[in-house]
């Protein structure tokens, strides 16, 4: 039997199939590649800051490099390679993780046109993966073994039908490994090969984004990214052959990226969340190095600015317990086979902090399979020069179209304490109605947790409809979606409103850091202000301070934490406990209210993400009780 954790649920659910008929707006990059624009969402409108873009056939004739490789390899950024191989354990080392990759692939069959739902993504990144890995291995060993089974693959998928230009990260990805391909390995490929790749790049590839309109090429989400540099990888490889289609998709790209670009700004927050930070920027990453080694520069993307800033966003987004702060539509745990990513920006700023030593220096085998643009990766990793490195502060935010906080304790390490805060607003790019939501981590234990993302397929194969957005879309029925499941303040049991955006207006990073979000948008009509202060009084506890004004319209208040702990109600709060360890909630300012526990395993919805354990812990304040129209809800947890 379906249960519901309170009336507003149980009212969204039944609107379910009358949302059908509203007009809505796609949320989210995985959907179309198109996010909301900057009027939508209530935002100045302002043209992002341009790229160099001198893009002409007359230019591609005279800047781009004639012989390969061109593609982020060039014959001197080879021969450095090669050098540090011999002299560099840790890139030695992971060469050898990426050897013993290509080793495996050998025995893998060849890819075929699978569709995983509307999809063809999976085969698109495989494919990506299998010329990393084989054609850094053949570039480097010059065993034909990894030259046939990479003929083999590039035959295949360039007899596909098509590469799906329905979901255009599915071409973006095909394309950026076809390419790749015939620049590390084409002049020892079968002329025939390169010719049918290069066909392929063509019209499987390019012509397929002059046909129709497609969000990601302006887009501000990941698809940007993704897409437009797919685009210029086949476009360097084919301008050969035909330098006009080359010149005019490189130019559009060029003139595009900046769309995605200024989405990091000010301070580096990627407001998809870590993972999405992991695949949006790979891209970025990849696409300026290969810019860089065909015509010696990238027009100005590594020095966008606070896209380096964002490798601080990165490094602080991985908790001590290895889980991300895993906000938006982002995955739960960071991967140990070293952050190949984040390596590059070690590269551009020598700061040594992102270059994860011990995750690069850990046995090849138990590396396990690598970063699909490793192959790439080796080549900036070979080109780390260590400079002094550059602490990050122990309390730092992020602003932007979803800022965040983070806090964390003087000593770091697997037990070391660690809080992440937040605004923003649902309808961003892979979004939810978490505006006020946090996490904290202290001994090892993540004590109040997100409950973060589930697998796309298999929602939508059921007809779910996740990337509607609307008030009353179904997204918002999903406790990984809606503010039901996260730690915040929910307001007459209402859903949050779902374009209300909730800004950081006060951030202090001094020997007891606070921060405060202004969250009275995301509760519409229902409450006058709503303003959560976070404050780190010490190593070992967080207050949470609510300042509220009512008005006529408020029925309640509730206080929200979700946990994955035991829970034990004593006077005034109540007692976590989980591994051995515990914490302790103090409801401060209304110590008389009794802490109550919603049990949320099994989750309201068969299609909700199943976690063991999973509760929400609530306190109910009724408006009735409220004195003077305005009151503050202070809580605080506390570890030993």
């Amino acid at each position: 039997m379906k249960t519901f954790p309170n009336l507003k649920q149980l009212a969204v659910s039944l609107l379910l199939a009358a949302s059908c008929a509203l007009v809505t707006l796609p949320l989210h990059a995985i959907h179309t590649g198109r996010n909301l624009s900057k009027s939508e969402l209530g935002l100045p409108a302002n043209d992002p800051q341009k790229l160099e873009n001198p893009i002409t056939v007359t230019y591609l004739k005279s800047k781009l490099r004639k012989s390969g490789p061109k593609l982020v390899l060039t014959p001197a950024l080879e021969r450095e390679v090669k050098r540090k191989i011999k002299s560099d354990p840790l890139v030695a080392n992971y060469y050898e993780g990426v050897k013993l990759n290509a080793e495996q692939i050998l025995s893998e069959p060849v890819l075929e046109r699978v569709m995983i739902g509307r999809r063809l993504l999976s085969t698109s990144r495989e494919m990506l993966y299998r010329v990393n890995m084989l054609g850094m291995t053949y570039r480097l060993e010059k065993d034909k073994r990894f030259l046939t089974k990479l003929n083999e693959e590039l035959v295949a998928v360039c007899r596909f039908s098509d590469w799906n230009p329905s979901h255009y990260l599915d071409v973006a990805e095909m394309a950026t490994a076809v390419a790749l391909a015939i620049d590390w390995v084409g002049s020892d490929l079968p002329k025939s090969t390169v010719d049918m790749a290069k066909t392929a790049l063509i019209e499987k590839g390019i012509n397929p984004s002059w046909e129709g309109r497609h969000g990601w090429i302006n887009g501000t989400n990941n698809w940007n990214q993704v897409c437009n540099g797919g685009m210029i990888a086949a476009s360097i490889m084919i301008a050969d052959r035909d330098p006009e289609l080359a010149a005019k998709t490189i130019s559009r790209a060029l003139d595009g990226i900046p769309h995605s670009m200024e989405e990091y700004g000010p301070d580096g927050v990627y407001p998809e969340g870590s993972t999405y930070w992991g695949y949006g920027t790979a891209f970025s990453v990849l696409t300026s190095a290969m810019l860089e080694s065909a015509f010696g520069t990238d027009f100005g993307i590594a020095d966008y600015p606070a896209f380096k800033e964002s490798a601080a966003f990165r490094y602080l987004s991985i908790a001590p317990s290895g889980w991300y702060y895993n906000f938006a539509d982002c995955g739960d745990k960071h991967g140990t086979a070293g952050d190949i990513v984040l390596a590059w920006f070690g590269t551009k700023t020598g700061n040594p902090l992102y270059i994860e030593k011990e995750n690069f220096s850990q046995s090849p085998a138990s590396m396990g399979k690598l970063n699909r643009i490793g192959g790439a990766g080796l080549v900036w990793l070979a080109q780390f020069e260590p400079k002094q490195e550059a602490a990050l502060p122990l309390a730092w935010k992020g602003d932007g179209s979803n800022p965040i906080v983070i806090y964390r304790g003087q000593q770091q390490g697997p037990n070391a304490y660690y809080f992440g805060g937040k605004g923003g607003r649902a309808t961003i790019s892979h979004g939810n109605m978490d505006a006020g939501s946090f996490i904290w981590e202290l001994n090892g234990v993540r004590w109040v947790i997100d409950p973060g993302n589930q697998p796309y397929n298999e929602l939508e194969i059921t007809g779910f409809n996740l990337w509607g957005n609307c008030q009353e879309c179904e997204r918002w029925t999903l406790l990984t979606k809606n503010n039901y499941g996260h730690s915040t303040l929910t307001v007459n049991d209402a859903l949050h409103i779902n374009n209300g955006f909730a800004p950081l207006v006060a951030f202090d990073d001094r020997a007891k850091p606070q921060s405060t979000f202004d969250l009275t948008p995301v509760f519409g009509d229902n409450i006058k202000k709503a303003h959560r202060k976070f404050i780190k009084p010490d190593d070992r506890s967080i207050v949470v301070e609510d300042h509220l004004e009512i008005n006529e319209n408020t029925q309640s208040i509730t206080w929200q934490l979700m946990t994955q702990a035991d829970v034990e109600i004593v006077p005034g709060g109540a007692i976590l406990r989980q591994d051995g360890k515990s914490v302790k909630l103090e409801n401060i300012s209304h110590p008389q209210l009794m802490v109550s526990v919603v049990s949320l395993d099994p989750a309201p919805l068969e299609l909700d993400r199943q976690m063991e354990g999973l509760k929400r812990l609530e306190i109910r304040i009724p408006a009735w009780t409220i004195q003077g129209d305005s009151d503050v809800i202070r809580v605080q947890l506390s570890g030993n």
